[in-house]
């Protein structure tokens, strides 16, 4: 199959599960090609991005002049370069009757210069529902053929909703080809919103179970420390406020913790001034971003794994976080909230702790537990990594998106059998929920 991949920033440290997908892709001999915006992080690359080689599959937008007058200007130099390519395509993504603000800004002109003269493809697979928005206009365009798939994550089918209303993916309803949502509880508010239930599946986001290896949990040594961790953006909806001030009230009782926050965002700032106002700069560190490789080694040494994920002042809501996943793989005891798409993640008593969104409390009553039994520690672990292997591991995953493909391409819908991710546990019918 010839693949096409929309995708926002690439790559980006935080969305390894579009290269779990892309690498996945290439194995199993599909031509992949991916479209992006505009050059993500590139000083810390996902080792799979420079063996396969992916920033040369993928082709980036012109960036675009904050300027109007420098925008037109350069839009007019991208039309006299580009128009024997694809002149109606061109001419089409300036109707501003059809395309109101979106043509009028030349935002969708700029869009359309990467597509010209691309192949036909089999597949047009846009990573967010925002993106699939511009994807749908792509292909009326004539810009570009294929099946449109629309993934949804997490803003997009939160965020993006509570922002400009539930019916501002109706067209994209209409006219994509199938969704997949990366969780039940996504699924079940895309159906509510208008989505068919028979064009939507939940398909979960994989991770490498190979490069995550199981460790047993043993408490230190006497006197030794008990070392947590977290991988986030730092930003409202993951919750990191609520996770530090719990460790701040535990450490009055157990000064002997280390807390080690991998990730960076907009609120590093004030989550540093909250850790030096709480009095923990001791036991709480803000690490900023990490490659893969940095990151297994924070987790390797960790023994509880903290994700207090909240929905946002702005409605944003997670999806089951990879970066849990990654923990649970690990071997790791984790203590989450009752959250988006988080409970069908972790199993509460089972493979770690589920509290309610926002109780420093809870969080801190939860931690102290797992402190003073680190007897359920290597249990806990065993049953997270069992879960995660079972319905997150990235090769059944590709194997089953593929799946997926081809029965879109061949027009049998609705999927005929159940997929990985909701197999055994959970169906794809609205009123399940």
């Amino acid at each position: 199959m010839k693949i096409a991949f929309v995708v926002g920033y690439f790559p980006v440290l935080s969305e390894t599960f579009i290269v779990n997908q892309i690498i996945g892709l290439i194995d199993r001999g599909h031509d992949v090609d991916i479209y992006a915006y505009q050059p993500g992080n590139t000083s810390q690359l996902h080792p799979d991005i420079i063996k396969y080689q992916l920033l040369g599959r993928t082709k980036f937008q012109p960036s675009i002049p904050q300027n109007f007058f420098w925008r037109l200007l350069k839009a007019v130099k991208l039309i006299i370069a580009n128009f024997h390519k694809s002149p109606l395509v061109l001419l089409r993504s300036l109707n501003v009757f059809k395309y109101g603000r979106w043509a009028a800004s030349l935002r969708l002109l700029y869009s359309v210069i990467p597509l010209l003269n691309t192949e036909t493809y089999d597949i047009i697979h846009c990573q967010f529902g925002t993106l699939a928005r511009e994807g749908m206009a792509w292909r009326d365009m004539g810009a570009i053929k294929g099946k449109l798939i629309t993934s949804f994550r997490g803003y997009d089918i939160s965020w993006f909703i509570h922002e400009y209303g539930e019916h501002i993916y109706d067209e994209l309803f209409t006219k994509g080809d199938f969704f997949l949502a990366n969780c039940k509880y996504f699924q079940t508010k895309a159906i509510r919103i208008g989505c068919e239930p028979q064009k939507i599946v939940v398909h979960g986001s994989g991770i490498d179970c190979s490069q995550f290896q199981l460790k047993k949990r043993l408490p230190p040594e006497p006197n030794g420390k008990i070392y947590l961790a977290t991988t986030c953006r730092l930003i409202p909806k993951k919750g990191t406020e609520y996770s530090i001030r719990a460790v701040a009230k535990v450490a009055k009782i157990y000064p002997d913790i280390e807390y080690n926050i991998i990730g960076d965002g907009y609120l590093r700032d004030e989550l540093a001034q909250l850790i030096q106002d709480l009095n923990v700069t001791a036991q709480v560190k803000l690490l900023g971003w990490k490659n893969q490789p940095a990151i297994i080694e924070v987790l390797d040494q960790a023994h509880i794994f903290l994700a207090p994920s909240i929905t946002s002042d702005d409605g944003n809501q997670d999806a089951p976080l990879n970066t849990l996943k990654e923990a649970m793989a690990m071997g790791l005891p984790v203590i989450s909230t009752q959250h988006g798409g988080i409970p069908e993640l972790v199993e509460d008593g089972i493979s770690g702790f589920l509290v309610p969104e926002r109780d420093v409390d809870a969080i801190a009553e939860k931690l102290t537990y797992l402190i003073k039994h680190p007897e359920i520690w290597s249990q806990m672990g065993a049953a997270g990594r069992a879960y995660v292997e079972t319905h997150y591991d990235m090769n059944k995953l590709n194997d089953e998106l593929v799946q997926i493909y081809q029965q879109v391409i061949a027009n049998n819908l609705p999927l005929l059998q159940p997929t990985l991710a909701v197999a055994g546990r959970l169906n794809y019918e609205a009123s399940g929920s």
